[in-house]
């Protein structure tokens, strides 16, 4: 099986700080859901950055679907950021026409769909929308992509507790059957259930990584049960 995402040797230095030390890892092309757990501060925004060509690493390399960090490797990929970055002066209606002309991936009809289902206002300016409303349209966006991989930066770290299995089912529901997605959190009983395989990323290195079920058969333990004995002390 291909692997959708490889990297080798990834080092991510910023002046005498290292955000990511010799990174080696391999997420297999299954059409999953792949945890980027760790907490706060691990390196796992660094690493997307990464991954979306947002920055240059100090040593290593990554690929995308076999394909080095490029334009290629944009092109198959939708990403959603923690910094929600929208055109705030745009109305709800001219974003979905600017994401259309932007990207050939882009499925219109989707996205109307979608916030027809969650209410948001299409004729209201971006800028006064709540930061709720804000996020589940930048969720929208990124999941009405025909993408290969979907990467989601911590999309249920800012809203309160029964809002989070809400936003999970609205992913699981609108996300390609056949694409992958990563996505980043520190919330992990959150969506333990979600998880097909896992990363834990500790202080910039990966300290664990596989399947879920062989991960929880293996230590005899959920996900969130290790998670909290590997990062106890942090």
């Amino acid at each position: 099986m291909e692997n959708i995402v490889e990297c080798r040797n990834l080092t991510k230095r910023y002046g005498e700080i290292t955000a990511l030390n010799t990174v080696n890892l391999s997420v297999p092309d299954a059409g999953g859901i792949v945890g980027l757990l760790g907490p706060n501060g691990s390196g796992k925004t660094t690493l997307i950055k990464l991954l979306m060509g947002l920055l240059t690493p100090t040593e290593g390399q990554c690929r995308i679907a076999g394909y080095p960090i490029g334009v290629q490797t944009k092109a198959l990929t939708s990403y959603l950021s923690d910094a929600h970055s929208l055109n705030q002066g745009y109305t709800v209606q001219q974003e979905i026409e600017y994401f259309y002309d932007f990207f050939l991936d882009f499925d219109k009809a989707k996205a109307e769909q979608m916030l027809f289902e969650l209410g948001v206002p299409f004729k209201q300016k971006i800028k006064t929308l709540s930061k709720g409303t804000k996020e589940k349209l930048s969720l929208v966006l990124t999941l009405s992509r025909n993408a290969k991989l979907y990467i989601l930066d911590e999309p249920i770290a800012g809203v309160d507790p029964a809002a989070r299995e809400y936003i999970m089912k609205t992913i699981l529901a609108h996300k390609n059957a056949n694409a992958t997605m990563i996505l980043s959190t520190h919330l992990i009983s959150e969506i333990e259930g979600y998880l097909d395989y896992v990363l834990f990323l500790k202080q910039g290195n990966i300290v664990l990584e596989g399947k879920a079920d062989d991960i929880r058969v293996r230590e005899k333990k959920t996900i969130d049960e290790l998670f909290r004995e590997v990062f106890r002390w942090m």
